[in-house]
């Protein structure tokens, strides 16, 4: 049996690999910084996971994943490398975890998970690996025997271009993660356009600036003209979003917002070359939505408390569109956003469209930088969010939110972003 030890293995796309490996029959193990909700249940799925790094840990294994965030100096990296043990980074293993599947890969700067998850609905016959935990199953990932695996697809370290897609859905193609690109917009769409090529069948949202130009053949989603009617009613606080998709007919799906009815479009179009349209229609009514994706935490007729995920100005701003039409149906009188910033280069490369994001909002508290190792960039948000609450930390206590300052937040609807420790920060201890 081969062992394999994944050097960040807390990771939410680095875990989901060590899971479905294990599944497989490897012999898995792996190590981080600290302990987080992931390691513990790692911990739980017999996973040998350590904490912290340490040279120990890479003796006797046959193969290392780690990470993007490892660097060359990670005690566990240099030992194995010395010891002439092969080190693949997660990019560089797809391969050997997709190579015999049927991958239905999913990409793009925002939606990715969310498609992927409503795909997982879909096709309950196919394995599931995705960088979100799927409420139905309480993991990132899903093990069926089958040849078939829906996969999110990351562009962030180029790695979807290692995803050898079947299917290939690209949400839309918004700068993000430049600095993997040498800040060259094009070579960011120029991968997209790769990965699209490799797929024998894509689907794309050809209202995209970029994707429209593309001469590919692909099935076409224009949602101004294709998603129509589309609303949205409250049942025990949970939301219910309808909408008409070309001529297909009305589809529901749990959850809300314009962007849910344009992630579950992308995902119907693919499943129609699988599937009847009303086996669609019938399986999406078992969707059960991602974790910290518009996440319900508590919800009664005064107070709401919500948990996102949008770390960038686009999902926060379509997000915030959802939470005040969720705050208008339910009858909540205030809308507050906590906002912890997740790393300095994209708050610095988007700071105008950061302040655009929340506008509208009643309340807007913002907390320190999650840096997510990147160096500090000396910002002046006071500056820059001159009606903002600044506090050092948030802390759930019953139904509230408690500052570190003992201020309380008590009333109306509360939604946090970030794609750092906010979530943990919302949640009861």
């Amino acid at each position: 049996m081969k062992k394999i030890h994944f050097i960040g293995i807390g990771g939410i796309g680095l875990s989901a690999l060590a899971r479905f490996l294990k599944e497989k029959g490897f012999e898995i193990s792996g190590s981080d910084l600290k302990e987080s909700k992931i390691t513990d249940d790692l911990s739980k799925e017999n996973i040998k996971v350590s904490i912290p790094h340490k040279e120990e840990n890479v003796l006797n294994k046959d193969l290392i994943i780690y990470s993007a965030a490892i660097k060359e100096e990670n005690a566990e990296y240099k030992k194995a490398k010395e010891l002439g043990i092969k080190c693949l980074s997660r990019k560089e293993a797809l391969p050997l975890i997709l190579e015999d599947k049927q991958v239905f890969a999913v990409a793009g700067a925002h939606g990715k998970s969310t498609t992927s998850s409503i795909l997982a609905t879909l096709f309950d016959d196919a394995s599931v690996i995705i960088g979100a935990i799927l409420k139905e199953f309480s993991s990132n990932m899903i093990y069926k025997n089958s040849d078939k695996l829906i996969f999110e697809a990351d562009e962030s370290d180029s790695s979807f271009l290692n995803a050898n897609p079947h299917l290939a859905i690209v949400t839309n193609t918004e700068a993000e993660h430049l600095e993997h690109y040498n800040n060259d917009l094009s070579k960011l769409q120029e991968a997209y356009n790769t990965f699209l090529k490799r797929a024998k069948f894509r689907v794309i949202n050809a209202e995209d600036e970029y994707l429209a130009k593309l001469n590919l053949e692909a099935i076409k989603l224009y949602p101004s003209k294709d998603i129509k009617n589309c609303k949205t009613v409250i049942k025990n606080f949970k939301p219910q979003t309808s909408f008409e998709l070309k001529d297909l007919g009305e589809f529901k799906i749990l959850g809300i917002g314009y962007h849910l009815a344009l992630d579950a479009s992308l995902a119907i179009l693919a499943a129609l070359e699988y599937m009847d349209k009303e086996l669609i229609r019938n399986k999406l009514q078992s969707y059960q939505g991602i974790k910290k994706r518009f996440d319900i935490l508590y919800a009664d007729e005064n107070l709401a408390i919500i948990d996102d995920y949008g770390h960038h100005p686009t999902e926060i701003k379509a997000t915030l569109k959802a939470a005040f039409e969720y705050a208008k149906l339910v009858g909540y009188k205030k809308v507050s956003a906590v906002f912890e910033p997740h790393r300095y280069t994209r708050l610095s490369a988007n700071l105008n469209e950061f302040k655009e994001a929340f506008v509208g909002v009643d309340e807007l508290i913002i907390l320190p930088v999650y840096a997510a190792g990147e160096a500090k960039i000396d910002i002046n948000l006071k500056e820059h969010f001159k009606n903002a609450i600044f506090i050092d930390d948030i802390k759930r206590e019953g139904k509230y939110l408690v500052a570190n300052n003992g201020r309380v937040f008590d009333e109306g609807l509360i939604i946090g972003f970030g794609a750092g420790d906010i979530s943990n920060k919302l949640r009861e201890a």
